[in-house]
């Protein structure tokens, strides 16, 4: 028997496939804009060993996890870099996989990549317009959150308990906190210099949230037995996943909801934003490994809840960073090899 821990219900609960035969798993996978940090990669993981384990109970499993070539932060690395798109992230493509590889991380099923599902998210978008979940505004597509009834059903947000204070506006970006809930963008309007399709609202390029949707139940179908994904995905990317999906389709779109909590470097979350991260390169190149241990041993720590704590480093290593990414890097050679 498996029991999982569900953030749709906020309890454990025994997990059996929908058909009982096949496991159909969608797992938020990288958004191939820069190296991933360890933390990334405990999620992915954490990813592996439910799916093993899955196999190990008899379960045919179908494990989708999507690539994330076409957002905020990829459009803004290609720009800085001078390259286009795709070269920009076929390298951290490249990368992610050989992350995983190292890891000795079993790859998914499936890798599909949101650049090659344009035309599916245009199908979910024109069908949330037809059933009145969303509408154009100034060559862009917004949901329309007031429209769905469940919204927050994931996360605990419910918009109407916003502080009266809050304005209501419509999210052009892809990440916002929980006190900004509003209506989210699912086509974005083109701007000069970035890249874009056409489609029935005009030339734009997708919203984040909506390409998970699109790729998952281009595989799995309309319902998912298990979505996985880091705990901060939970608002607003899950939530709007949620929306966008049932909006469309009228069905359940995920059954258990298993999220992998952060990896805590001295009481803050490890994040890219923060600065307070390694990545696999570090550690491997840096020699911070045991040579006999697993480097995925290290990533993980057990339970749900609370958060994991990853282990302090000694006073003398301690690690404040800030500065350009060079500069970082420099500490944390100066810091460890000295």
């Amino acid at each position: 028997m498996l029991r999982l821990y569900n953030s749709l219900t906020r309890r454990k609960q025994v997990f059996e496939p929908d058909d009982g035969e096949t496991a159909r798993v969608y797992s938020c996978g990288p958004t191939v804009y820069d190296f991933a940090h360890i933390g990334n990669l405990r999620t992915f993981t954490f990813n592996d060993i439910l799916c093993r384990y899955l196999s190990f109970k008899g379960f045919e499993v179908k494990q989708v996890m999507n690539i994330t070539d076409v957002d905020d932060k990829t459009i803004a690395g290609a720009a800085a870099q001078g390259l286009s798109l795709a070269e920009y992230t076929e390298k951290y493509t490249q990368y992610f996989f050989d992350d995983i590889d190292a890891l000795n991380i079993r790859r998914a099923w499936k890798y599909p990549q949101a650049t090659q599902h344009i035309s599916q998210m245009h199908e979910i978008i024109q069908k949330l317009l037809d059933n009145g979940h969303a509408y154009v505004a100034e060559g862009s597509v917004y949901y329309d959150i007031s429209s769905f009834a469940d919204y927050g059903k994931l996360s605990g947000v419910q918009p109407e308990e916003l502080s009266s204070s809050t304005e209501f506006s419509r999210l052009e970006g892809d990440q916002y906190e929980r006190e900004e809930a509003g209506d989210f963008v699912l086509w974005k309007a083109a701007k000069p210099g970035e890249p874009s399709w056409d489609s029935p609202w005009g030339s734009g390029r997708p919203g984040w949230h909506i390409e998970c949707s699109a790729m998952s139940m281009a595989y799995l179908g309309p319902t998912l037995d298990i979505h996985t994904g880091a705990v901060d995905l939970l608002f607003p990317h899950h939530e709007n996943e949620i929306a966008q999906s049932e909006g469309a389709t009228g069905q359940q779109f995920c059954r258990f909801w298993v999220h992998g909590e952060h990896l805590i470097v001295e009481g803050q979350k490890m994040s890219k934003s923060l600065g307070n991260f390694f990545t696999l390169r570090d550690l491997l190149e840096g020699q911070f490994l045991h040579p006999t241990r697993p480097a995925g041993a290290g990533l993980l720590a057990p339970g749900h809840p609370p958060p994991t704590a990853h282990r302090p480093l000694p006073p003398a290593t301690q690690l404040h960073y800030g500065g350009a990414p060079a500069e970082r890097a420099d500490r944390r050679a100066a810091q460890y090899l000295h």
